[in-house]
């Protein structure tokens, strides 16, 4: 900022420094903007040094301005705040002073001296009006910019291979806007005017337009940290910080993990063991075929209860990584240790590979919830990995489609594995049934809109509701409740489009949230 007007000063031929002023005609001010405190202190000594009148604060008697790295615009507009639009003074640049303390008195102002005007141009219209948060617009899976989605998503996950969950966010959230877009971006200058779009980003997005791929992604793609930390983490139970930790101890592959003597969890030997069938995308029919059987044991245990397909499914996804089903029962507080019962109907029957089950340990404060310790609900659920029978499978009719995002990426993920580690028989077990990771999830009726809103996803989505009822509308949201800080009370609702009322939003359909 300009340095404010303090007070005026009286103006003399002694400078308050002690030194005899040379030239009384001329009275200088340093702007401080974009010159800084030191810079403006030491360029001040050293006129007074040579006899020149230097002010601190601005006033009357002022007769030149002197600025560094500012427009002529920029200093009237401060001199407008100081309510001195009107004074005749001359605005010089740095140069003018330099000089003048070289030549030891005040140098005839040429134009060169004088601040430049700011020339302005003609603004072009913008062609997209795109809101800031994500849970604003509509985002359905025609994206037509997959070139350069996928291009910032690819350093969205290695930032959160690193942990720099920031810079993830910001890669995100930049590709979200891209995916909003309802056309293919063919020069930077149409995203004039986006929110969300970084420097980087859009250094990214310009390479990508110009070359056709960004050599800053190619390079973090090819990398072995990168290749070595997406293969560990595609193990079902080792997070980043894991990986990173095996990574440094020389661990890039699952042979070498195998062999390494690590005492792995119960979820990390699972996830080892399948980890083919975990990192193939699982079809619609095959979430549907496990529905099948899930409804069947949750209606079998307590009748009446609701299931539902949650995730990337319910937005119209044709693949996904894993499987998610929200169960519920009409009457509040039957649903009670409905997981521990469903989990013992398909262990009896051999359709479990592996599961944990966790108790529900939400609780509600008349005060309004707590910080949770992260943004993980607390659920009764069983995270679980199916065996899913290949007759099963079969018994729903399979539609090809076009290859998704989801089977790209598990392709690539796969290729590695197959090029780095094992051998495609063992890659390829011949058996008649595969392993898909499945997540029951039971919510209390009263907490069930929330629930479904909240595990329907996207991600990036969720984020944004949360970050638009905390920054916008002063409410915490979670997949339990909205709670209005301003009010002190919680807002029920017994539907999502309840929910987006409540938010202020207008209400967005499932398949149009895949930010």
């Amino acid at each position: 900022m300009m340095v404010p007007l303090k007070r005026r000063k009286v103006c003399g031929p002694v400078s308050d420094r002690g030194t005899t002023v040379k030239f009384p005609y001329v009275v200088i001010f340093l702007v401080e903007r974009k010159m800084g405190a030191s810079r403006r202190a030491f360029l001040s000594r050293l006129g007074r040094k040579n006899g020149f009148q230097v002010e601190d604060d601005f006033s009357d008697c002022v007769t030149h301005v002197i600025s560094e790295n500012n427009s002529a615009d920029d200093v009237r507009t401060w001199l407008d705040l100081q309510q001195k639009g009107n004074v005749t003074v001359e605005l010089l640049d740095i140069c003018w002073y330099t000089e003048s303390m070289e030549a030891g008195c005040p140098v005839e102002i040429l134009a060169k001296h004088k601040l430049q005007e700011v020339q302005k141009v003609k603004e072009e219209s913008v062609e997209f009006l795109i809101p800031s948060y994500a849970c604003q617009r509509r985002t359905s899976l025609d994206n037509h910019n997959t070139n350069l989605t996928d291009a910032l998503s690819h350093l969205a996950e290695n930032a959160e291979l690193n942990n720099e969950d920031g810079r993830a966010v910001a890669f995100r959230r930049a590709a979200a806007v891209l995916k909003a877009l309802p056309v293919k971006v063919t020069s930077i200058t149409q995203l004039r005017g986006l929110p969300c779009l970084g420097e980087h980003s859009q250094r990214v997005i310009k390479d990508v337009i110009e070359n056709g791929v960004s050599s800053e992604v190619e390079s973090t793609i090819h990398s072995e940290r990168f290749k070595a930390l997406k293969l560990l983490t595609g193990i079902f139970g080792v997070g980043a910080k894991t990986a990173d930790r095996w990574f440094k101890e020389g661990i890039q592959n699952l042979t070498q993990l195998a062999n390494s003597g690590h005492d792995l969890n119960r979820a990390q030997q699972a996830g080892l063991e399948h980890y083919y069938d975990l990192n193939q995308p699982v079809t619609k029919a095959e979430a549907e075929a496990i529905g099948d059987i899930v409804k069947k044991a949750v209606l079998d245990v307590l009748p009446g209860s609701e299931i539902i397909l949650t995730g990337g499914f319910r937005r119209g996804k044709i693949t996904g990584h894993d499987v998610d089903f929200l169960i519920t029962h009409p009457d509040e507080g039957k649903e009670v240790g409905l997981v521990s019962k469903v989990v013992s109907w398909l262990t009896a029957r051999g359709l479990l590979l592996y599961q944990k089950n966790t108790r529900n340990s939400y609780l509600e404060s008349e005060d309004g919830p707590a910080q949770p310790p992260s943004n993980m609900d607390r659920f009764e659920r069983c995270f679980s990995i199916f065996k899913l029978e290949k007759k099963e499978m079969h018994s729903k009719h399979l539609h090809p489609g076009t290859q998704s995002s989801d089977q790209k990426t598990s392709i690539e993920h796969l290729q590695y594995f197959q090029a780095n580690d094992l051998s495609n028989s063992q890659m390829r077990p011949n058996r008649n049934w595969r392993a898909v990771r499945v997540d029951l999830v039971v919510s209390p009726i009263s907490q069930f809109a929330f629930a479904v809103l909240g595990w329907t996803g996207s991600k990036l989505f969720e984020r944004e509701l949360r970050r638009w009822a905390g920054q916008v509308k002063s409410m915490s949201l979670s997949s339990h409740a909205l709670y209005d800080n301003k009010q002190c009370k919680y807002l029920r609702a017994t539907s999502e489009e309840e929910i987006f009322t409540h938010l202020g939003l207008e209400f967005i359909p499932p398949s149009e949230r895949n930010a």
